[in-house]
């Protein structure tokens, strides 16, 4: 069935003109991504119609527009909300769309809250705490390393070489930096020293599988182990991306994936972060669940690519899974 389908989204060269810094638009997308997402959305028989973000969104929603399904990649810009703004908008007005409800954006979006519900089903996710002043510091009883980031950021934003910490010094340093540069609460976890690997998901709750998974590996070693923003932006020399074969490693890495994925009743796609400690047992980093679409660029496009999925196929299994939800209501 040919649908008229919205792409909702946040175009970086739109913040950029209008004075925002390169770190705060990081998550935002390029106009490749938009042309690609439309070409293959177009390639499925559907006709697109480019909305923009939030407020573009609302303006046309007033104004009587209508879609039958709206492609939502919008990041939002302010808030640990702010993924769930351009869902919620459309929730409201009873228009169906792809991806997470606003409920499932705003909790996987803050790290905390992600790690505490995949706790409460005993999945494996390194020891954590949440550090909201400096006064904070000094309650973080777990044994070092540490790692600090953001408890609410994607792509990389405030993560560097320095996130880890060795001691207590290291921490307080690394606390007061972030606390000043984002305003948000630290996320302190234990750092675990293993392979690191990302998973991607499509399908909703019993139709969900894991489409592959990849091994991140830093080649640069002068800047580091830390895949940070500047490794995300530059990972065409910088990161090795490798597809993981199969076998008992992966076989348990989508076991986690999997389970992480429908705990946090995620839909559609998602991309779970996994990293291994000593042991080499796989543990829940992070799930993004409203992952990068770039076709060459971003993190599922690429592990589905390496195990035979076309982009315009990636984006189709995305559409079919959102469009079950069209003409229904909760």
């Amino acid at each position: 069935m040919a649908l008229t389908v919205g792409l909702t989204y946040d175009l970086k060269a739109e913040y950029l003109a209008a004075g925002y810094g390169a770190e705060a638009v990081a998550e935002f997308d390029s106009k490749e991504t938009i042309d690609a997402l439309e070409a293959a959305i177009a390639s499925l028989g559907h006709r697109v119609e480019r909305i923009g973000g939030a407020r573009a969104l609302a303006e046309r929603l007033v104004a009587g527009d209508r879609w039958d399904l709206v492609f939502n990649i919008a990041e939002g810009l302010c808030g640990r909300c702010r993924e769930a703004q351009v869902p919620a908008i459309l929730e409201l007005y009873g228009v169906p769309y792809t991806f997470s409800d606003p409920l499932v954006l705003a909790a996987t979006l803050d790290k905390a809250v992600a790690k505490r519900l995949v706790q409460s089903a005993r999945i494996r996710t390194p020891k954590f705490a949440v550090v909201r002043d400096m006064a904070g510091v000094g309650a973080v009883k777990i044994p070092f390393p540490l790692f600090a980031k953001p408890i609410a950021e994607g792509s990389g934003k405030g993560v560097e070489e320095k996130s880890v910490a060795k001691d207590t010094k290291d921490l307080a340093r690394i606390c007061s930096w972030l606390l000043a540069r984002f305003d948000e609460p630290v996320l302190v976890e234990e750092f675990l020293p293993g392979r690191e690997f990302t998973a991607g998901i499509l399908g909703t709750r019993a139709a969900a599988r894991v489409v592959g998974v990849m091994e991140v590996e830093i080649v640069a070693t002068k800047r580091g182990g830390v895949y940070t923003r500047i490794n995300k932006d530059e990972c065409e020399k910088l990161v090795r991306y490798t597809k993981l074969d199969a076998g008992t490693l992966r076989k348990s890495i989508e076991k986690l994936s999997l389970a992480a994925y429908r705990t946090l009743e995620c839909r559609d796609a998602a991309r779970v972060d996994v990293r291994c400690d000593r042991r080499g047992r796989p543990s829940f980093i992070e799930i993004n669940s409203l992952p990068g679409l770039h076709p060459t660029h971003s993190d599922l496009p690429m592990l589905a690519e390496a195990e035979g999925m076309s982009y315009n196929s990636l984006i189709g299994a995305i559409v079919e899974s959102a469009s079950a939800r069209i003409n229904k209501r909760p």
